[in-house]
């Protein structure tokens, strides 16, 4: 088996790895990096479990091989509170009940900050349109969106993920 190292920014933090070619990001962040905040659901890209921000936008993890983010930044779950206070975005979650099981949460999460760094302020059809690609058996998505409308209310996306779009981190 063909290996290379990569290195790459998780969370603000640089490292470098070895990697198997054909190891997915998702295997990287969970086995490698012991990141195990995103999660794998389908591996066929359509539950949006593991999704993640690559270069300051928002990516499912199970699709992008880990040497193709050699010298990117990630940004996962566990990367987005900042001074041990969670992000807006997950704040809201928590005050609006958005998850139930939590097995979405934390891709659900990153896309609602993906898209509250593309819209500071979007309307529930919008808010639709960008977590459709992620997928809840549990909580009949009306909280979700509330939960996103209330970090779009109280801080959007948050420092973290910001700073990580602007590429500050």
């Amino acid at each position: 088996m063909s290996h290379h190292k990569v290195r790459i920014t998780v969370n603000g933090t640089a490292t470098e790895d070895e990697v198997e070619s054909r190891l997915l990001l998702v295997h990287y962040l969970r086995e490698t990096r012991q990141l195990t905040g995103t999660h794998v659901g389908c591996d066929t890209s359509n539950c949006g479990a593991c999704t993640v921000m690559l270069n300051g936008r928002t990516v499912k993890s199970c699709t992008v091989l880990t040497v193709a983010a050699d010298e990117a930044e990630v940004l996962t779950i566990e990367g987005l509170a900042a001074d041990g206070e969670l992000s807006p975005v997950q704040e809201g979650f928590r005050q609006c009940h958005g998850l139930q099981c939590g097995y979405c949460t934390p891709g659900m999460v990153m896309a609602a900050t993906g898209l509250l760094l593309e819209r500071e302020s979007p309307d529930e059809q919008e808010i639709r349109e960008g977590i459709e690609g992620n997928l809840c058996r549990c909580t009949g998505y009306d909280m979700i969106v509330d939960s996103v409308r209330w970090a779009a209310d109280h801080g959007g996306a948050g420092e973290a993920a910001t700073a990580h779009a602007d590429g500050r981190i």
